[in-house]
């Protein structure tokens, strides 16, 4: 199954959602678990939309669903308040997807605002150490990000020392998102994807591999500006995007299209991928 769909607004609701990637002829959606840049969680728990959801994903085959996390979260701020309102925020998050088991749930890793890498790396796998529980129905994601300033996760090897300072079982929980746009931007070769999987394998493990977040790209290769571009309009190119979709090791995965869109535009780009499929 080609699993693909894009990101929504919780406007309307948890049904509403599921309804809508429907009509633009995906299978799976991504959604803010609050308004981007911060607020409240958008609903509590076991209401009847997300019961209501449930019952729509069971009956039209959607596979579960990806929450991103809010763009304020920074929980390797030098501000401990800053830490604490992410690490808190995210374990609230991460309770309330309970209610939607088999959920994942991806992050940026945040700023280590010139504190320096290591200590960016122990401030995130602490608090990863604290929302993270045994037995939890959701895999949270690490984002691999473009690398503007001094944003973590700019290389595989970031996240992995991340992940490997998160102690088993707890670790077990982990995954990553891969977004195109951010690894072209971030230097690697999508031209290359063997030679960029290899290398993902050999540093983080492609087990830990969960989610594509599938952009294009608005700068070239190795700028760290992370500026989006809709398939086939940007410098990762339509060729690309084509391989990444097909690769026999990034086949299975869910893809999320994540450039701002409408639903119409959000529905060209779906039946131009299932064109490109051949797997």
């Amino acid at each position: 199954m080609f699993k693909i769909g894009c990101h929504l607004s919780t406007e309307g609701g948890y049904l509403s959602m599921g309804k809508r990637i429907l009509s633009v002829g995906g299978n799976t959606f991504q959604f803010f678990t609050k308004n981007p840049k911060g607020g409240k969680v958008n609903k509590p728990a076991d209401t009847e939309d997300v019961a209501a959801l449930r019952k729509l994903i069971e009956e039209n085959g959607i596979f579960m669903p990806l929450a991103h996390a809010p763009y304020t979260y920074n929980p390797c701020s030098a501000d401990e308040g800053v830490r604490q309102y992410s690490r808190d925020s995210m374990r609230g998050e991460l309770e309330f997807l309970e209610s939607l088991p088999g959920s994942m749930y991806n992050f940026h890793p945040g700023c280590h605002v010139k504190q320096g890498v290591p200590v960016g790396v122990d401030y995130i796998s602490a608090m990863l150490c604290e929302v993270l529980w045994n037995g939890m129905k959701t895999k949270v994601l690490l984002e691999t990000m473009a690398g503007k300033g001094t944003e973590m996760g700019r290389s595989f090897e970031e996240l992995a020392m991340i992940i490997d300072k998160v102690p088993a079982p707890l670790s077990d929980n982990l995954g990553v998102c891969l977004d195109t746009c951010h690894v072209n931007d971030a230097g690697y070769n999508l031209s290359d994807l063997d030679k960029l999987l290899e290398e993902f394998d050999r540093t983080v493990g492609l087990d830990r591999l969960c989610a594509i977040h599938l952009n294009d790209s608005m700068n070239e290769r190795g700028s760290h500006k992370d500026r989006h571009a809709k398939i086939g309009e940007g410098t990762i190119g339509i060729d690309n995007i084509s391989k990444i979709i097909n690769h026999p090791k990034l086949a299975a995965l869910p893809f999320y299209l994540e450039t701002p869109n409408d639903l119409d535009g959000y529905a060209r780009e779906i039946s131009l991928l299932k064109e490109l499929r051949r797997v």
